[in-house]
């Protein structure tokens, strides 16, 4: 049987063409305020696959530090 990788996302596809006009800190703005841990880790892997990772340290930074307030219980109010 034939099995498909998974697609990349359309948000993955644009913040690698953000890095690639070298626009950090608007790719660093979108990172932390994604809600999906699945594009960034689509990102992460991305970027290391192409060997950006360690050029780009902010990034990877600012992607891990995401993913670990992603991974963090939410903290919520009652009305």
């Amino acid at each position: 049987m034939n099995q498909k990788r998974p697609a990349t996302s359309e948000w993955v596809t644009k913040m690698l063409a953000v890095l690639k006009t070298g626009n950090t800190p608007a790719a660093l703005a979108q990172i932390k305020a994604t809600t999906s841990s699945k594009d960034l880790q689509q990102l992460r892997a991305m970027l290391e696959k192409a060997q950006l990772l360690k050029q780009l340290k902010p990034v990877d930074i600012a992607i891990a530090d995401q993913l670990q307030a992603l991974a963090s219980p939410r903290l919520s109010r009652s009305p």
